[in-house]
């Protein structure tokens, strides 16, 4: 998986479709467990950008439940980018799509994150 730090306080994990995506999402988690063990300043904001992404089953799901957990524990956000239409129906049947916070791609995330904006930051974004 290509994770790439954007700045001292953003990480981009692009991920990868089955049997990668497993593998990336629990190295993610360890090395966002590793950060936190370390002091909870060093722990990143994550954008995991699902563009290569074809489906996901209830393992991802639960990895990405996992990160999302382990980052508000530290006061981060996860925002998910890049969702095709199979992956949007399975957030959307299964109510995660209430639970985690999306962004159309790396760039617009990356926005959102900087300026303070979007679900789980204390400020909404507001439409023009």
């Amino acid at each position: 998986m290509p994770l790439k730090s954007w700045s001292d306080t953003i990480m981009i994990a692009e991920l990868s479709d089955e049997p990668m995506f497993s593998e990336d999402m629990d190295a993610l988690v360890d090395r966002i467990d590793e950060i936190r063990h370390n002091g909870d300043d060093g722990v990143p904001h994550v954008i995991v950008e699902f563009t290569n992404v074809a489906s996901v089953n209830s393992s991802n799901l639960g990895s990405l439940l996992r990160l999302r957990k382990l980052l508000e524990s530290c006061d981060r956000r996860l925002l998910i980018c890049g969702v095709g239409d199979t992956i949007w129906s399975a957030m959307i049947a299964t109510g995660l799509d209430r639970i985690f916070s999306f962004a159309s791609d790396v760039t617009t995330a990356l926005a959102e994150i900087q300026l303070g904006i979007g679900p789980g930051s204390g400020v909404e974004a507001t439409e023009g």
